[in-house]
């Protein structure tokens, strides 16, 4: 069975300014290595056993970015170019139309471009322990064991019926909850969202169709009137028509469908400078540096600086420090992940 990869490219990732911006959102800046989010998140899905190549869906503004950067690894990929951005139901749900066109055997792989898994290896084992239950019909998410309660994410509630594959019917899902809500779901067994999810297209198309009528028809449509290239396939007009909705209120938490593999690798949705401390390398004094950077006495801070640029930072503590395209961020590590609502209304 041909297993193809469907990576999701959208968002501004406003909330890791200066260094993500619209014109150069999140998932291709290099954060953690020599590549990108999006190029960690090609390679890891394209050493999956039985993988067709890649399909990327992403926006008008970003096809130059996902083609170069595509280039620098060596990976083909057939991108998928919204005329909009509609969130992800509509982006995931032509993809899926795509791949059932071309193989109407194939199991469909959703994954975000820009998480970090620091553990490819594991990643993989989880998609070939989660297949069979694809291949009978179920959609299959992935639902990563929490290391600490965390009100970043959303949660999910595993049911009743493990079987011999490990995955289990979803009991419910639960959007972000404050940090006492999210204790209680990690002592009660909840497992964090990953918004990752493996199933057969005909099967999320169908349960769409039937959870939330007017969804397909303007996706459908707009794959019909495509304009088509070599490797690309800008979707029509009607794009447009379709609602804007996330997969998770269209589809996933209201589907008997929807099951989940509860997976214990490393995972973060790298969503706020605090996420990608947690996530980095330190040095003994707790700091994750990056650039030409002087941390005398300084303790637990994130500090970055660009090329042609020296930062330095004496005597404080838990700060975020990012010296970018001529801007500056300086913020409490742990307020970071207000950035967004801080930028709101600023022109750049």
């Amino acid at each position: 069975m041909t297993l193809r990869p469907i990576i999701l490219c959208g968002g501004a990732g406003a909330r890791l300014w200066p260094a993500s911006r619209p014109d150069r959102p999140k998932p291709f800046i290099k954060i953690f290595a020599d590549r990108s989010l999006f190029q960690d998140t090609v390679l890891r899905v394209a050493g999956l056993d039985g993988a067709a190549p890649p399909v990327v869906v992403c926006g008008v503004a970003h096809v130059d970015q996902v083609a170069r950067q595509l280039a620098e690894i060596g990976v083909e990929a057939q991108l998928i170019i919204e005329p909009e951005g509609r969130d992800s139901a509509p982006a995931i749900l032509a993809a899926a139309a795509w791949t059932a066109e071309q193989d109407p055997k194939a199991l469909a792989l959703v994954v975000a471009s820009d998480h970090h898994i620091p553990d490819a290896a594991a990643f993989r084992a989880a998609i070939a322990l989660a297949a069979p239950a694809a291949a009978r019909g179920a959609i299959v998410t992935f639902g990563v064991r929490p290391t600490a309660p965390s009100a970043a994410y959303g949660y999910i509630r595993a049911g009743e019926g493990e079987g011999e594959d490990a995955v289990s019917p979803v009991a419910a899902f639960v959007e972000k909850p404050d940090l006492a809500t999210a204790a209680a779901y990690v002592a009660d067994g909840f497992l964090w969202n990953s918004g990752n999810f493996l199933f057969r297209p005909e099967v999320l198309l169908a349960e769409a169709e039937r959870l939330h009528p007017g969804l397909t028809g303007p996706v459908l449509a707009a794959l019909a009137g495509a304009a088509t290239a070599p490797g690309r396939l800008a979707l029509g007009p009607d794009f447009a028509a379709a609602p804007r909705i996330s997969i998770d209120f269209a589809v996933m938490e209201k589907t008997a469908a929807a099951a989940v593999l509860p997976v214990d690798y490393a995972w973060s949705d790298v969503g706020s400078w605090e996420a990608i401390w947690a996530a980095a390398a330190r040095d003994g004094a707790g700091n994750a540096l990056t650039g030409r950077v002087v941390a005398a006495g300084s303790s637990g801070c994130l500090i970055r600086a660009e090329d042609g640029v020296t930062v330095v930072a004496l005597g404080v503590r838990d700060l975020v420090v990012v010296a970018e395209d001529g801007k500056v961020l300086v913020a409490d590590r742990a307020r970071t992940p207000e950035l967004k609502a801080v930028l709101d209304g600023l022109d750049d």
